[in-house]
């Protein structure tokens, strides 16, 4: 049996490297199509919504608020979270024309708002901390993430009581009488 030259060999091994190091294209296969599939499913999975983002429909029965951020009109949703007794969740949108919704989600704690928003659904753009008056509106500062550049916000309730929207925080309708026995949610009346 004649034996092949080993340069004849050694050619045979280098020359689809040398092709697939230059980027020569290669022959396909089905198993490269399926995990390019896969790696676009999961970019897709991973990235952020689209902008702007729209309004949740989730949102549309939570008291409504208006007021200004700074001295721009605004309208925001706040409702209870259905699994955090002291939390709160919804959304802001500016009334002077800007696309889109805003995020909010924080905690209402004695009277105290404290939340965080976000306009892309991901990242932090901003903090609000203010304080609840007896009337139901809320006044405070909106930060930046980092506290800088503090605008004051006023936010007061709008057609909650004619819709019988809830109370974000204990589900009582609005503008109904309270139940409550000295200040004590967990005590009732029987009316």
């Amino acid at each position: 049996m004649p034996m092949k030259p080993i340069a004849y060999i050694s050619m045979t091994c280098v020359i689809p490297f040398v092709l697939s190091a230059c980027g020569a294209p290669q022959p396909r296969s089905n198993t490269a199509d399926a995990d390019a599939g896969t790696s676009r499913a999961a970019v897709r999975a991973l990235a952020p919504p689209e902008f702007p983002l729209k309004p949740n429909p989730q949102y549309a029965d939570f008291p409504l608020y208006t007021g200004t951020l700074g001295a721009r009109p605004i309208e925001m949703r706040l409702g209870a979270k259905s699994d955090d007794p002291t939390g709160i969740q919804g959304e802001y949108r500016f009334l002077d024309g800007a696309a889109g919704v805003v995020l909010v989600a924080g905690e209402l704690d004695n009277g105290t708002l404290q939340i965080e928003e976000s306009d892309d659904g991901t990242h932090i753009t901003g903090n609000w901390v203010g304080k609840v008056a007896v009337d139901g509106s809320i006044q405070g500062e909106r930060m930046n993430p980092d506290d800088s550049e503090p605008q004051p916000f006023e936010l007061q309730p709008s057609n909650a009581a004619a819709r019988g929207a809830r109370d974000p925080i204990h589900g009582a309708v609005i503008g109904a009488p309270s139940r409550h026995v000295g200040g004590m949610s967990n005590l009732t009346t029987d009316q």
